[in-house]
């Protein structure tokens, strides 16, 4: 049996990961076993999976549903048997795959620590530098223009969009909270991209001077900064 396309409709077509996925449930186990078996198949259709699965064909069928609106499965190609319409292969999205094991954070702790350890973190330091050079332009100019909280809830989108979950607390003057690190285990072997951060977000506010009212590494739940002057934008 073949889904049709009103059916196909809710499922997205394959598009480039963005900077920030979103938080999904996770799945069940009938699902984590179908997310494995795509990722060891590398994709199939509807019958295939049924079959490896021994599961009937509907009940696979939702399956893969709910894991497409979840953002975790997606269309891939479509293959021809018969006569009959094509059958559509889905395999895993961009998302999917960070649900299985993955060991960049340890190997850039590693890298770190061996920089450090053969005198060389300099060219670490050069690393970040070059990389906020790279974001600063146009950062700068979504916030150019922009004054008080409005600016800084500006900022925490842009901070949110490089993956830190940025929040803007209440009040006269807002602290700005970053509620996740994700380079936490770089930040384990140098302060480096911490001091990198804390100069991008001055910058984005204006020049202004900050007190860290709260730090990751030391066990906080967030770093929290918070302006102790009104600065004008930067020009």
């Amino acid at each position: 049996m073949f889904l049709s396309m009103n059916q196909d409709a809710s499922l997205p077509a394959a598009t480039p990961p963005t900077t920030a996925a979103p938080v999904t449930m996770p799945p069940g186990a009938r699902q984590q076993e179908l997310l494995i078996l795509l990722k060891q198949s590398g994709g199939g259709t509807i019958p295939e999976l049924a079959e490896r699965m021994a599961l009937n064909v509907e009940t696979v069928r939702h399956h893969v549903q709910v894991l497409g609106k979840q953002g975790l499965v997606e269309r891939r190609a479509t293959r021809a048997r018969g006569r009959g319409r094509p059958e559509i292969v889905y395999g895993l999205s961009a998302a999917a795959e960070a649900l299985f094991p993955r060991r960049e954070g340890e190997v850039l702790n590693a890298l770190a620590e061996h920089l450090k350890a053969t005198g060389n973190e300099a060219a670490l330091q050069s690393f970040f530098d070059a990389y906020i050079d790279a974001r600063r332009p146009a950062a700068l100019a979504r916030v150019r223009d922009l004054k008080g909280r409005a600016r800084v809830e500006e900022v925490a989108r842009i901070l949110s969009e490089l993956g830190f979950m940025a929040l803007v607390e209440a009040g006269d003057d807002p602290a700005l909270r970053l509620c996740h690190c994700p380079i936490r285990e770089l930040v384990g072997a140098t302060t480096i991209p911490c001091r990198a951060e804390l100069g991008f977000v001055r910058e984005l506010l204006g020049g202004a001077r900050l007190t860290r009212l709260s730090y990751i590494p030391a066990g906080d739940a967030s770093c929290t900064y918070a302006a102790t002057t009104d600065a004008e934008p930067v020009r």
